[in-house]
């Protein structure tokens, strides 16, 4: 079995999103990105990914747990976003160096582009996964180890840019198939299930008996579950709980017996 190919069985054999995107960084390491950012979003607007609280992100940037929702609002701010939001494929951070240079960033996106200049984010590409669905968007953001330049990565890039793209790919669609963890208050086993059986097109008196409970506990349940998904109807609850993939979810992502 080539590397590549036993890269690609560890990416699909991992259990939970966190595995899943432990195997890519580790297999990304080798190519020259040594830092590297995902974003997915099911709530895309024109120009927007919708609430951040709903974007599904992970990162090795930060140092700290808990910072993917921050490098991922840096990330919007910054030129490449915009080539992500317009395009589907790969690109060399080259592309906005050329913007740059021709005048046509925005003073926000200016403004990013030194940031991240400063901070040692010098070269790296990005990946914009092509989505089924016109409200669906999803990219990766690869950056160049210290010791690397852009021209080295696009050299790099010229030879294993098709490898890399496989193994992201790979990567995103193995996470969206599993339940999503974004930057909410996780459902409580028992919302997440009034919200199956509602989904099943069970009434509140059917609920109440197959979970052995009072007609107003499930109420409750399901009040609940529409606060933790910050939605206004039991309906959009479901709907951005199946989207997530929190609905009969195994919990422990471990394999079938």
């Amino acid at each position: 079995m080539t590397d590549a190919l036993s890269q690609i069985r560890r990416i699909v054999s991992a259990r939970t999103p966190e595995a899943v995107w432990h195997e890519l960084a580790a297999a990304l390491k080798p190519f020259g990105f040594d830092r590297i950012l995902y974003g997915a979003t099911s709530n895309r607007r024109e120009g927007s990914v919708g609430d951040i609280q709903d974007v599904v992100s992970f990162t090795t940037i930060a140092r700290h747990p808990g910072r993917g929702r921050e490098d991922m609002s840096f990330f919007i701010r910054t030129p490449m976003f915009r080539w992500v939001m317009n395009n589907s494929g790969a690109s060399s951070w080259r592309w906005a160096e050329e913007q740059f240079a021709k005048g046509l960033l925005t003073p926000d996106e200016v403004a990013a582009r030194d940031l991240a200049r400063k901070s040692g984010l010098c070269a790296g590409y990005v990946i914009s996964f092509e989505e089924p669905g016109s409200r669906r968007a999803a990219a990766l953001s690869m950056i160049a180890a210290p010791d690397q330049t852009q021209d080295s990565i696009d050299a790099m890039w010229a030879e294993k840019g098709d490898e890399i793209i496989i193994l992201a790919q790979t990567m995103h669609l193995k996470i969206q198939s599993m339940p999503l963890k974004v930057h909410r208050r996780a459902l409580s086993p028992r919302q997440r299930e009034a919200l199956e059986w509602v989904a099943e097109g069970k009434t509140s008196q059917d609920i109440a008996i197959i979970m052995g409970i009072s007609p107003g506990m499930v109420e409750k349940h399901l009040r609940l579950a529409r606060e933790c998904l910050d939605v206004d109807t039991t309906a959009q609850a479901v709907a951005k709980a199946a989207m997530f993939n929190h609905l009969y979810a195994n919990p422990t992502g471990e394999p079938k017996r």
